[in-house]
């Protein structure tokens, strides 16, 4: 005779042992200083993980430049490297940050740094407007850091 066993389903709430709050002191794991100090690091390495992100879209904003059309080999594919780097980064740091902080800042980043790079290294017009909308996304970037909660 076949039994048919639900072996997927996990019940609601996991039962513990009735010594573990004895052994370990605490009623709730999550409360254990460790598990905090290391969710901690990694909401740190998620901000960390986004900035270097934006740093990569500017990097491939900036290489569009030099693809002419993604009609250029080694530029075509710098960039698509740094845009594929960019993505799994923020990726990763939105597994932690909110989404909407995570992909303000990113494009914040990506759009101040496409800006102020393309004033200095490709002869843009830096007018007092540019630089002060520039300014202005510099500072809604960490107005979303301020405001995310992490």
């Amino acid at each position: 005779m076949t039994v048919v066993t639900r072996p997927f389903v996990r019940p609601l709430l996991p039962w513990k042992h009735p010594d573990e709050t004895r052994r370990t002191g605490f009623h709730d794991k999550t409360t254990h200083p460790l598990l905090i100090r290391l969710a901690e690091v990694f909401v740190v390495m998620a901000w960390v993980l986004l900035v270097v992100a934006g740093l990569l879209e500017v990097g491939w904003s900036i290489g569009m430049k030099y693809t002419d059309g993604f009609t250029r080999l080694w530029p075509s594919v710098f960039t698509a490297a740094g845009i594929v780097a960019s993505m799994l980064l923020l990726s990763q740091a939105a597994k932690t940050l909110p989404i909407g902080t995570a992909y303000g800042v990113w494009v914040g980043i990506g759009a101040a740094g496409a800006a102020v790079l393309g004033m200095v290294v490709l002869g843009e017009p830096a007018t007092a407007a540019r630089i002060f909308f520039v300014c202005l996304l510099l500072v809604a970037v960490v107005g979303l850091k301020a405001t995310s909660g992490h």
